[in-house]
Order: C-alpha cells, then sequence, then structure tokens
C-alpha cells in the first residue's frame, strides 16, 4: 500500500510524513556567514533546539537532515512562519520537483540522484529548499551531507556563495544537485557501453534484463528531470523582488544544464532501444547460423540417406545386389556425393 493514501481525506495543509524513515536522529545543521566571518553549529531533534533569524547583515542557513518528525517541521514552520502547504510538501516524498512563490518567501521541490553500482539502479531523495531575504531552510530524508561542495567554498571563502545573498545561496544549492546528475548519467553512459560490448561479443537472457533494467533508470531520470526543468525555468523567469538581477544570469544557466540533461535522458532511451534492437538482431543472426549449420547436415545426409534406403530394400533380383565391391563402390559414391556437396557449399559461401 502506498503511503501516500495516508492523506486521503485529510486537510490540506495536514503535515503527514509519507516517506521511509532514513535516519534515526534529525540532525540541523545552521551556519551563519557574511563575506568577512562564518558560523556553524549542530543540533538534534533530541535536545534542545535553537532556531532564529540573525538580525545582522548575514545569511542563516538551516539544514534539516530527516523530515520523518513532523512536530520538528511544524515548530520549524511556526518559528520561520512558513505556510502550511510548504511544511506539507517537506513531508510529502512523493512530491514532483516544483516552484512556488509565497508572500514571505519561495519555495523549491527538487530530486537528488544517486547511481548505486551493485543494485544497477538510481536512488531518490527529495529535497526541500526554502529561502527568502538572509535565510535559507532545506530538508533532506537522509543524513548525508548532499551540499558538502557548497559548504566548502562557505569555509573557503572561495566563488561568489559568501559575497552573495540567500537568492545565490539557493541557486548554487540547486546547481550543486543538477552537477550530480550528470554524474548519474556518466555512470549510465558507463554501463550502455558495456551493456554494447556484452551484446556483440556474447548476447544471452541476462542481456535482455539489462537493457530492461536501464530503460525503466532511464524513465526514473527523465520523470525527475522534466518536472525539474519546468521549475527552474519558473525560477529563472520570476521577477520576485528576492531573486536579486545579479543572479537572474545563473539561474538560466542553470535552466540551461537542465536542458542538456534532458537531451542527454532522451539520447540514452534512443540508444536503449537501439541495444535493444541490437539483441534482438544478434539472436536472430545466431540462430540463423544455427540453422543454416542443420541445413547444411540435413542437405548432404538426404543423398546418403536415399542411397541407403535405395539398397535397403529387400528385392531378390536387384542389378548390384551380389556385386562382390558393391559395398565398397557404394561407400564411395556416397563419400563422393558427400565431399561434392560440401564444396559446392563452400564456393557459395554457405558456411
Amino acid at each position: 500500500m502506498r503511503k501516500t493514501r495516508k492523506k486521503i481525506g485529510t486537510p490540506p495543509g495536514s503535515v503527514i510524513f509519507t516517506g521511509n524513515q532514513k535516519v534515526e536522529k534529525v540532525q540541523i545543521h545552521y551556519l551563519k556567514y557574511n563575506a568577512n566571518q562564518f558560523e556553524e553549529t549542530t543540533q538534534d531533534n533530541h535536545t534542545a533546539l535553537t532556531l532564529h533569524e540573525s538580525k545582522e547583515e548575514l545569511v542563516d542557513w538551516y539544514d534539516v537532515r530527516g523530515i520523518h518528525d513532523t512536530e520538528l517541521i511544524q515548530t520549524i514552520g511556526n518559528t520561520f512562519q512558513l505556510h502550511p502547504l510548504i511544511l506539507a510538501d517537506v513531508v510529502d516524498t512523493q512530491q514532483r520537483p516544483k516552484f512556488e512563490e509565497y508572500e514571505n518567501g519561495i519555495f523549491l521541490i527538487l530530486k537528488a540522484l544517486n547511481f548505486d553500482q551493485e543494485k544497477q539502479a538510481i536512488d531518490r531523495e527529495q529535497i526541500a529548499l526554502f529561502f527568502r531575504e538572509g535565510l535559507v531552510l532545506t530538508f533532506q530524508e537522509d543524513h548525508t551531507d548532499l551540499f558538502e561542495p557548497v559548504r566548502k567554498r562557505i569555509y573557503s571563502g572561495k566563488g561568489k556563495v559568501r559575497q552573495k545573498g540567500a537568492d545565490y545561496l539557493a541557486y548554487a544549492l540547486a546547481d550543486n544537485l543538477v552537477d550530480h546528475y550528470y554524474v548519474v548519467l556518466d555512470a549510465i553512459e558507463e554501463q550502455i557501453e558495456l551493456l554494447e560490448d556484452d551484446l556483440l561479443e556474447n548476447p544471452d537472457s541476462s542481456s535482455k534484463g539489462k537493457i530492461h533494467q536501464l530503460k525503466k533508470e532511464i524513465i526514473r531520470v527523465r520523470k525527475s528531470i522534466a518536472p525539474l526543468r519546468e521549475a527552474i525555468s519558473r525560477f529563472s523567469k520570476s521577477d520576485n523582488a528576492l531573486i536579486k538581477e545579479s543572479s537572474v544570469s545563473y539561474i538560466r544557466d542553470l535552466y540551461d544544464h537542465t536542458i542538456q540533461i534532458m537531451d542527454s535522458v532522451d539520447n540514452f532511451r534512443d540508444v536503449l532501444n537501439g541495444l535493444q534492437d541490437l539483441y534482438i538482431s544478434e539472436i536472430s543472426f545466431r540462430m540463423n547460423q544455427v540453422m543454416q549449420v542443420l541445413t547444411i547436415i540435413t542437405t548432404i545426409f538426404v543423398p546418403l540417406s536415399f542411397l541407403a534406403g535405395l539398397y535397403g530394400m529387400n528385392f531378390e533380383h536387384m542389378p548390384e545386389l551380389h556385386f562382390r565391391y558393391g559395398y565398397f563402390v557404394l561407400l564411395g559414391v556416397m563419400f563422393l556425393v558427400a565431399a561434392g556437396l560440401v564444396l559446392w557449399f563452400k564456393r557459395k559461401r554457405w558456411f
């Protein structure tokens, strides 16, 4: 039973967790920074929480890892005056990527992808992101830090993150997730190349299963990137005052990346369809080779069977029946017939 059914009949904005609990403790990583300083602390839902917005010219970033604790999510929502629909979407892991504007901020749902080499499957994780002037909230399902590259840039002071506001941090976080799509696509491309080599060398029943599995994973990627492209498009075209003009060009570049990824996904889908046709062709070719060998053997033995059957009839008066060397003559004729057929087949290049 799908967990989303728990929401049937509930009022809009009900905060009901619909995913699988992936962490025991919900961790909240708090980072505040500007061009000259940064400060970082870590809390969890088993201790007293301190949630607030800085009054200085700083950017506050709360990174929540684990979304199963609905009371904590509501506490965060009350602290930062988040709309109830935002909270409902944060804990609903079946949401599709989207971009929404509210009176006091902008909300994004994104999907983080990771390719599992052992399972040959793609793992998806929902990421919720809310930002307004001086504040960014991110919600991850797992404890893994998906935003580590951005965090390192803040630590080192490299790049533009420390010099810009919350809108640029939101862009940087979304860009980090989209960049990882390229890593996933590279892993899929590698598997496709290995599969293509296997098909050309030794196609078997497992090859068909691998093709089907990769096609399913490509569909999963496409289901994530298609609505994401639409969401980033709306993000890039928004005239919301929270998005500064200096960040718009970066967001448009992010939109271009989503288009490139979408094109790659469609190309991989076409390649896999071609590999499926190649598999069918290889199997048919091998079957034709087997049938060709069996046909040649049958063709050779037809005249031999005719001669054997002819002289195996039990008639008393047969011309060669009492010929002293008749058996050896018949064997010689059969050998010459078989050799002649083999030479003829080779001349025709039938084998």
